[in-house]
């Protein structure tokens, strides 16, 4: 079971949540940074196609453990320019849906590609 906890300052600054609990026997899933780069190596040249992608691609993983947005406990969003965070916000707003998971973003100067404009990551748990 997951459990939400917020002592409301996640609701000051955006929809997730302070934490969240996993309680019991669990199956974890951790993926990598994942960007918005398709199976064939298309990598669109701006943020909204990026996010898209790599939302997708999370989507997939999930689906291949069995799992869905509900299960999504933690997200860690990487972003090379802090001038793409309303974009970004948009499209991720698409895929979380109703989702509360924990959340962290981060803008840093470079990621391991070139022409990666972020990357994300995230932690699921289902029982």
């Amino acid at each position: 079971m997951h459990i939400t906890h917020n002592i409301d300052v996640a609701s000051q600054i955006g929809k997730y949540s302070d934490a969240r609990e996993v309680s019991g026997p669990a199956r974890w899933l951790f993926t990598s940074g994942t960007p918005g780069l398709d199976q064939n190596g298309h990598l669109p040249a701006d943020i909204s196609g990026q996010a898209d992608l790599a939302w997708l691609n999370i989507v997939k993983l999930l689906e291949s453990a069995h799992m869905t947005m509900a299960d999504v406990v933690k997200v860690t969003h990487y972003l090379i320019r802090e001038s793409d965070m309303a974009e970004y916000v948009k499209v991720r707003a698409k895929y979380l849906g109703d989702a509360r998971p924990a959340s962290m973003m981060l803008i840093t100067p470079a990621l391991v590609k070139p022409g990666f404009l972020l990357e994300i990551e995230i932690i699921a748990a289902q029982h």
